[in-house]
């Protein structure tokens, strides 16, 4: 059973009798460097029978460099660790802070934190002007413990996992490297079926349908082999991720997956396809008989890819 993450505003965060580790970071790809950091924070905080707090912002990311995950994906992310609370400031709030003043007015004062854990190259406060040896100096003044965790390197190559390298993986299709840097985990699209218009049940293959949310970064436009949860059902299928240039040319993009073997109505459910491998680029089709051919051939090799997973 997951434990219930409670997610808090700093203005709204409870002050309580005990004391946080709190884990400090954006977190926003939770990739394998980031779960070590909030790991050590949940087992630190159970051991010592404290409250264990991640610490993530909102309105950090504009529009020419968007978000890899929603706040509701985040925060089911780090559900899934065991965390107490998820703490989401607003970075326009803290932007301007004085890095002293964020250690003393939000850290210790509002927080109460016993503990900080951090990355080896975390930085924080105006300017970014913040660092690891700023906090050790501030905590050994305030009696608080700081633990440092070191980065997490590629098993294949060596290099530092970082979310600059989990964005240029996306941006090139690669989620196949993207699911490495994540420790095992698909990169993926949640949200609300939406009823389109159902062009896809016309020409022999209904799709399910997610809007991207505008704040939300959009992978390598193009046709991948995904895999879908639908409520406690697990099923498979290809997704084209773009603006169906071939049929309308949309504004927005869309999560569109065609499901195998499956044809209910799912309208309004709440679902999550996970990105497993790409096959090609979007591209717009001469005509309506090409797009079939296409959809029958990523069709095949997708089932093939899974396959070979076995």
């Amino acid at each position: 059973m997951i434990k219930v993450c409670n997610t808090y505003g700093l203005n709204d965060l409870p002050l309580g009798s005990k004391g946080r580790v709190i884990a400090l970071g954006m977190f926003d790809g939770l990739h394998s460097g980031h779960m070590d950091i909030i790991k050590k924070a949940v087992m630190t905080a159970e051991r010592d029978g404290l409250t264990s707090t991640v610490q993530t912002f909102k309105n950090l990311f504009k529009q020419d460099s968007k978000s890899l995950y929603t706040s509701e994906e985040r925060l089911n992310l780090v559900s899934r660790t065991g965390a107490d609370e998820l703490l989401v400031l607003d970075f326009d709030e803290v932007k301007d802070m004085e890095p002293e003043d964020y250690l003393k007015n939000v850290l210790l004062y509002r927080c109460i934190a016993d503990t900080l854990i951090m990355g080896e190259d975390y930085r924080f406060g105006k300017g970014a002007r913040g660092d690891v040896a700023m906090i050790k100096e501030f905590a050994k003044a305030n009696d608080i413990r700081v633990i440092v965790v070191k980065d997490h390197l590629h098993e294949g190559t060596g290099r530092k996992i970082s979310t600059t390298w989990l964005r240029e993986a996306l941006s090139e299709g690669d989620v196949d490297l993207a699911r490495e840097l994540c420790g095992g985990r698909n990169y993926f699209y949640s949200g609300r079926c939406v009823q389109g218009k159902q062009l896809g049940r016309t020409m022999g293959f209904p799709t399910a349908n997610i809007i991207v949310p505008e704040d939300k970064f959009v992978v390598k436009r193009g046709v991948y082999v995904s895999r879908v949860k639908l409520g406690q059902r697990i099923l498979y299928g290809v997704t084209n991720i773009g603006r169906r240039p071939t049929l309308e040319d949309a504004v927005n993009d869309v999560v569109e997956t065609y499901i195998f073997d499956f044809d209910e109505d799912i309208y309004g459910a709440n679902l999550e396809v996970e990105l497993m491998h790409f096959l090609r680029p979007e591209s717009k089709m001469t005509s309506k008989e090409e797009l079939i051919d296409a959809v029958n051939l990523n069709k095949t090799q997708a089932k093939d890819y899974l396959k070979n997973l076995n």
